[in-house]
């Protein structure tokens, strides 16, 4: 007889990083794996978003021409961070740890998932009034895990409006919080671009138009309202 696979623990490896007087949180799932077990490539970043195959510091590098440097130093973390502080910025991925069968960033491949009280967060930090979700809602992605904490308080969110990126508002804290659910930074996401009317008409007008492109374009008036 086989033996199942073993499980993997999939923990988060960063801490919340929510600065005082934040505004905005970024919020995804938890990085790939290998940042857990500390196995990165030569070009991953050692904090949140960091991976080298993903697009988030790359967008918001281009946005902001940040002249970002993509390693593994000191260095590189800190510029991140002091981005985030001047930007009123903060990242609170919803998952602290889950179980996996297979060793990928797969969020439909997690399970015994634990997750981050962002509602917590909304109370402890007065300013902060805006999530932005890197994914939408489908099943296991951050924008599901959120309102399933909703769901537990009787709360839901109400819909802002029905372009991309999508919007809501809940009231929460004394407060009007808004999301924002971003096209996934992850590369998962390109065929998903490529079938939206927005890309193809891009395309059609400039060939070289890509979907870090559109991606620029969306995060820009998220991130530069």
């Amino acid at each position: 007889m086989m033996q199942a696979a073993p499980e993997f623990f999939h923990q988060h490896p960063y801490e919340i990083f929510i600065p005082a007087g934040t505004t905005k949180i970024i919020v995804g799932t938890l990085p790939p794996p290998r940042f857990s077990l500390g196995r990165l490539k030569e070009k991953d970043v050692n904090f949140c978003y960091g991976s080298c195959d993903g697009m988030l510091w790359p967008v918001l590098d281009t946005i902001f021409n940040l002249s970002l440097h993509y390693d593994n130093s000191e260095g590189a973390v800190n510029e991140r961070k002091t981005f985030l502080r001047h930007e009123r910025l903060g990242i609170c991925d919803i998952v602290e740890s889950c179980k996996r069968k297979k060793i990928d960033a797969s969020d439909l491949g997690m399970y015994d998932i634990t997750l981050r009280d962002i509602l917590l967060q909304l109370e402890k930090h007065q300013d902060l009034t805006t999530i932005i979700f890197t994914g939408g809602n489908s099943k296991n992605g951050p924008e599901y895990f959120f309102r399933q904490q909703l769901r537990a308080q009787n709360l839901s969110l109400k819909p802002h409006n029905n372009d991309i990126p999508r919007k809501h508002t809940f009231y929460y804290a004394g407060k009007e919080i808004k999301t924002i659910a971003l096209t996934s930074p992850s590369n998962a996401a390109n065929r998903a671009i490529g079938s939206t009317a927005h890309y193809k008409k891009q395309k059609a007008a400039n060939p070289a138009y890509t979907t870090f492109d559109f991606r620029v374009e969306q995060y820009k008036k998220v991130f530069i309202p």
